[in-house]
């Protein structure tokens, strides 16, 4: 079938439309900070870019980081991570970096203000759910999140267990039929 020119050229538009949006579902997790959904109340969840030099970048592709105990810290008109472990890249040897620097996320004017009010409350924290690679850049799953008290945790332990019972149950029930 023939198609005129201006038909055309919807089409490859339409097409590399598709394209790019198998592009931005490319996400690769480098680390995640597990007792943080233990230890915390997620109240939102936000995603920021890292400031990266390049032996953090090859260290993070090689899976090599640790976000345990690490927190981020609103300044002035900078959000600051710190504690993040990013290990060193060996082959770089004397250009490497210190692992536990302080690093710079990357957030437009009017989020970090809004975080900023947000923090100002009483509780609310800021931390680092996971690192992943999306379209090939570094980013940060930054949770505002609200401390747990220790009758909380026992509480949400012991609902997991129950639903673990209930589900074993249902599978030996499910065996002998």
């Amino acid at each position: 079938m023939y198609l005129s020119g201006g038909s055309a050229r919807f089409l490859k538009l339409e097409a590399r439309g598709a394209d790019s949006m198998k592009q931005d579902d490319d996400i690769k997790v480098v680390v995640r900070n597990r007792r943080a959904r233990h230890d915390y109340h997620i109240e939102e969840t936000i995603e920021a870019g890292i400031a990266l030099i390049g032996t953090e970048v090859k260290s993070l592709r090689m899976g090599r980081a640790s976000l345990q105990d690490s927190w981020a810290e609103i300044s002035g008109n900078e959000v600051i991570l710190h504690d993040a472990h990013i290990d060193q890249y060996e082959p770089a040897a004397r250009f490497n970096h210190d692992p536990r620097r302080p690093r710079k996320l990357l957030l437009h004017k009017h989020e970090i203000r809004r975080l900023a009010s947000k923090v100002s409350q009483k509780g609310y924290t800021l931390i680092p759910l996971s690192i992943y690679f999306r379209n090939g850049k570094a980013k940060v799953e930054l949770a505002l999140a609200k401390g747990k008290k220790t009758y909380d945790k026992r509480e949400a332990i012991r609902e997991r267990d129950l639903e673990r019972e209930a589900e074993r149950a249902l599978r030996e029930k499910e065996k002998l039929d």
